[in-house]
């Protein structure tokens, strides 16, 4: 069976959760989020971020959160600013055109969204005929691998302050964007309106934490919660996993884990003199290969295929996980040096 590099979720869930789960689901909880590991999870993010005023409710998955999120927070005829590239605008099955909001795309830099390409989308839509922008959508890390900086993060926040905008964080991949930039949760907590903190992507067997920060988005965000489906009455099962992921540092060590093996494999590409389309300082790789070497690679590894750079040369993803084995890393990047001898 080929080694899989397609992405972070293929293994099922690091052991401290599954014995977290056996635990807790040994003895009876109050359902819909109310039990006890659902409230000690939250407070440990609370005090995780600095913030003891925040809300967190625990979802599933993540388009589950983003969907959920924008129709809470958005009134009918307002809309969500993403980079081009962004999650929302590409990969989630228009789930936030169906809850009828528009995401209105701009050109990002590697992946991530400016002000400038804000303030763009704001001009070119200026009245009533037309949606109205009012949430900002950003990935960290983006769906390049690339990650914000603080100073990054604060521009952005201020433009959303000046101009009545919210700040939505998408952290899917959180993790690996914490343990590869210079922010920390205390900082995305005061600089967003609202985020979510990625499980399934970072040794959960699924969930997602979302927080909210402005206390205008908080009012009666558990009805729509309950009316589309994000409810789950055995909210146990993720409470259970967030108190195990944020005890002892848990979630930083499996995410620094992915963005190690990561480098790895970066280093083998660099060893090649092989470019990439960004860079990535976490666990998503895109390098950019000759057409053949994919061929030949693709024998022994599952990789995604990205996009086409010219008529030779193409772009993939290689993902590395909290599970990720050093082994098959090293032999994939022995494999390669291989390939490459043999073009």
């Amino acid at each position: 069976m080929k080694y899989s590099f397609k992405n972070d979720y293929s293994e099922g869930a690091h052991p401290k959760l599954l014995e977290a789960l056996h635990a807790a689901g040994s003895k009876q909880n109050e359902g819909y989020g109310n039990d006890v590991h659902c409230k000690n999870a939250a407070d440990r993010i609370r005090q995780e971020a600095g913030r003891p005023d925040i809300d967190v409710h625990f979802l599933e998955g993540g388009t589950q959160v983003n969907l959920t999120a924008m129709t809470a927070f958005l009134r009918p005829h307002e809309a969500a600013i993403a980079a081009d590239t962004g999650h929302i605008a590409g990969h989630e099955s228009g789930s936030i055109e169906a809850t009828g909001h528009k995401v209105c795309t701009a050109p990002g830099r590697e992946g991530k969204l400016t002000p400038e390409a804000i303030t763009g989308v704001l001009a070119a839509h200026p009245d009533e005929h037309m949606v109205k922008p009012r949430l900002v959508y950003i990935s960290d890390s983006t769906e390049l691998g690339t990650v914000y900086s603080k100073a990054e993060l604060q521009a952005l926040s201020a433009c959303c302050k000046e101009h009545n905008l919210y700040l939505f964080l998408d952290g899917a991949r959180l993790g690996c964007a914490l343990c590869a930039s210079d922010l920390t949760l205390p900082d995305i907590a005061a600089l967003t309106d609202a985020f979510y903190i990625g499980g399934t992507k970072n040794g959960a067997l699924f969930g997602e934490a979302l927080v909210i920060c402005n206390d205008a988005l908080k009012p009666d965000f558990r009805y729509i919660l309950k009316q589309r489906g994000g409810m789950l009455a055995k909210g146990l099962a993720l409470g259970a996993q967030f108190e195990a992921l944020f005890t002892d540092g848990l979630y930083y060590t499996l995410a620094e884990h992915a963005n190690q093996m990561a480098e790895l494999l970066k280093d083998g590409f660099r060893a090649e003199n092989l470019p990439f389309l960004a860079d990535s300082p976490t666990n998503q790789l895109f390098p950019v290969l000759p057409n053949a070497l994919i061929a030949s690679l693709a024998q022994d590894y599952a990789f995604e295929v990205r996009e086409a750079v010219d008529a030779d040369h193409t772009a993939i993803r290689l993902v590395t996980s909290w599970a990720t084995p050093e082994e098959a890393v090293r032999e994939f990047v022995r494999n390669l040096h291989l390939c490459v001898q043999a073009l």
